[in-house]
Order: C-alpha cells, then sequence, then structure tokens
C-alpha cells in the first residue's frame, strides 16, 4: 500500500526573508527613538548637576555672607574654584575650626567628550566680574562645553 506524501514542516526560505526584512525594518525605526532617549537622559543628568554645583556656588556665597567663610578684602565671597566646594573651608566662627563642605563631589559634564579631563575641567566656568576659565578669578556659574544643540534647541552652553 501506497501512502500519501508526507508534507514538510517548518519555514520556506520566502517567509524567512520576509520576517528578517520586516524584524530590520521595526530596528531601523526604533533606532531615532532609541538615541532620543539618550540625549534626554543625558540632558536630566546635564540638568540635575548643572544644579547641584550651582546649589552649592549659592551656599558657598550665603556662608561667606554670614561670616563663615573669611572673605578678601577685594573679594567676591565666591568660591576660587570648583575643588574647593568639595575639599572644604574652615568654619571662620567654629571655635574648634571644622570644615564646611558644599559638594561630596564634583560631578561630571556628560556632555564632555574628552576623557582626560578631570571632573572639574568639564565645566566652562564664569567668574563674577564676567571672566571665562582661566581669566575666571572665581567661581560665579558654571556651564557645559558642549557646542552640541538641546531638544530644546538652546545650546548646552547657555542652560
Amino acid at each position: 500500500m501506497m501512502s500519501a506524501p508526507r508534507r514538510s514542516r517548518g519555514f520556506t526560505l520566502v517567509e524567512l526573508l520576509v520576517t528578517l526584512a520586516l524584524l530590520a525594518l521595526l530596528v531601523t525605526s526604533a533606532s531615532p527613538v532609541v538615541q532620543l532617549n539618550s540625549k534626554r537622559e543625558k540632558e536630566r543628568e546635564l540638568k540635575r548637576a548643572l544644579w547641584q554645583i550651582r546649589d552649592a556656588l549659592d551656599a558657598y556665597k550665603d556662608a561667606v555672607d554670614q561670616g563663615l567663610i573669611k572673605k578678601t578684602a577685594d573679594g567676591s565671597g565666591y568660591p576660587p574654584n570648583l575643588r574647593i566646594l568639595v575639599t572644604g573651608v574652615v568654619n571662620a566662627q567654629d571655635p574648634k575650626k571644622k570644615k564646611m563642605f558644599f559638594l561630596r563631589r564634583i560631578p561630571r559634564d556628560p556632555f564632555a567628550a574628552d576623557v582626560t579631563l578631570n571632573d572639574a575641567q568639564t565645566w566652562r566656568i564664569r567668574a563674577y566680574d564676567g571672566g571665562v576659565d582661566e581669566m575666571a578669578e572665581d567661581v560665579y556659574d558654571v556651564a557645559s562645553r558642549s557646542g552640541a544643540i538641546g531638544i530644546n534647541q538652546q545650546p548646552y552652553s547657555e542652560w
């Protein structure tokens, strides 16, 4: 007795190619979304870092204004560099001369491309008198050194 031909199970080559083409299309369409989410996360990190540093700068200035930190006669009352916010400053009104700290660590600019720079060097420094970076005698404000444009179409250096 002859048996009926058996049907093979599995996918044909055409079905596999169509599946792969659809999968490639999905991956290509998802790529911009992944890049946008990555950029958005870096922007959140930048906002958080700027807030932390600026808050520490304001706290340092308040401490100078309250007489907790000695101010030079011609000084602005802002810290001479970012590192001092981490290393601390002696409290002038404390009899035990304990240090006051304003940051645990200096956050790194998430858009800094040069890995050889330390965290403090990733920021553009602006002094109270308007000097920038090497011309700055104190740290009035910080900004990103990145020339890139944010999702909101504003350069990161202006945040």
